[in-house]
């Protein structure tokens, strides 16, 4: 007697996850396209020309760039503890500060020579880096390591803390009050166009550093013996000492490479926007956070484009639309975004999702 095995039918898939995922795949450029392609097309034919959105996403471009170095801090340390360290956006924010006070140590002004400018920045990037480095890896050994085991609400929490703390060090520094500096490269200044599109000194400085830093960070994580322990560590801890990887000082390592990341942003910033302010990390932090988690937190090339997107966002919503529309717009597109990728448009699966 021959007993017949049924066949399982296939379970098709609903609709709903279809068309969601068809959205992830090809909707969410659309959507990222939508306002660009909107006032593109309202240039034309109001004027006959894409001068104006030209000038808008070079100026969303360099601020992009500014965006981007303080997301990579942000996605470093998730990516190999899993932690938000809200207190990021306020090295940044002492990063301007270390350079400023430099300025007035070795008293670089508007009437020091090219050749001394050209010195005296190459020295405050480099101070601001070391700075912000250090006092990365110092919140990590004070407030950070002695929690590793703690609930995960814990160092975020004293994380907020340590932002608090610094934004009070920097009105203790110079104020509360925002205060301008010397334009020490006349960031405003036209260097050449193209089709009517201005290229000012600042966006060639933001980009000229960012660029470079972005690829060193690459190679480093990619090729060096450190930056294989950093991404051993990362995807599994305790397998990573078993082989032989000390993990505290790989994690120490990934917030010295954060906060020196930061400095170097808190200089572009400085010269970028001719000005400073305690508070200046606070909102950066915020946006740059905005950008790690858009592009894919614990993915550099995601916090990378999420900056760039943002900042493009953020300087057409601020020209075109209102200022006071910049943050529902930009947050607008995170949401988008999140609901139907939820691991951002570069993301990486981490240890905690699985």
């Amino acid at each position: 007697m021959s007993v017949e095995t049924a066949t399982p039918k296939p379970v098709g898939r609903r609709s709903s996850d279809v068309v969601r995922e068809a959205f992830s795949k090809y909707g969410l450029i659309l959507v990222l396209l939508a306002l660009p392609v909107y006032l593109g097309l309202s240039d034309l034919a109001k004027d006959g020309s894409l001068t104006q959105l030209g000038n808008n996403l070079v100026l969303g471009l360099s601020n992009g760039a500014i965006y981007a170095l303080i997301a990579l801090g942000y996605t470093l340390v998730y990516g190999i503890i899993e932690l938000i360290n809200f207190a990021h956006g306020e090295v940044f924010m002492i990063g301007s500060f270390v350079a400023f006070g430099l300025w007035g140590t070795i008293g670089l002004t508007l009437t020091t020579g090219p050749l001394g400018i050209a010195l005296g920045l190459i020295v405050s990037l480099l101070l601001a880096m070391v700075v912000c480095g250090v006092l990365n890896v110092m919140i990590e050994r004070v407030a950070y390591k002695p929690l590793r085991n703690a609930p995960k609400l814990a160092p975020l929490i004293t994380a907020i803390g340590f932002s608090f703390i610094l934004q009070n060090v920097g009105i203790l520094w110079l104020g509360s009050s925002p205060a301008s500096v010397p334009d020490l490269i006349d960031s405003q200044r036209v260097l050449f166009d193209i089709g009517g599109v201005n290229i000012h000194r600042g966006d060639v400085l933001a980009i000229a550093v960012t660029i470079p830093l972005v690829f060193l960070l690459t190679a480093f994580i990619g090729r060096s013996r450190l930056g294989k322990a950093m991404r051993a560590t990362a995807q599994d801890p305790d397998a990573a000492r078993l082989m032989g990887i000390n993990v505290n000082t790989t994690i120490s390592m990934t917030f010295l490479l954060g906060g020196m990341l930061a400095g170097a942003a808190g200089l572009i910033n400085l010269l970028y926007q001719t000005s400073i302010w305690y508070f200046q990390g606070f909102t950066a932090g915020l946006i740059a956070f905005t950008a790690a988690v858009m592009g894919g937190i614990g993915n550099l090339k995601g916090a990378v484009l999420g900056g760039i997107i943002i900042g493009c966002i953020q300087q057409l919503a601020d020209n075109r639309i209102g200022a006071q529309w910049t943050t529902a717009v930009v947050f607008a597109y995170l949401v988008l975004i999140m609901v139907f990728r939820p691991q951002g448009l570069i993301g990486e699966v981490t240890r905690e999702a699985g």
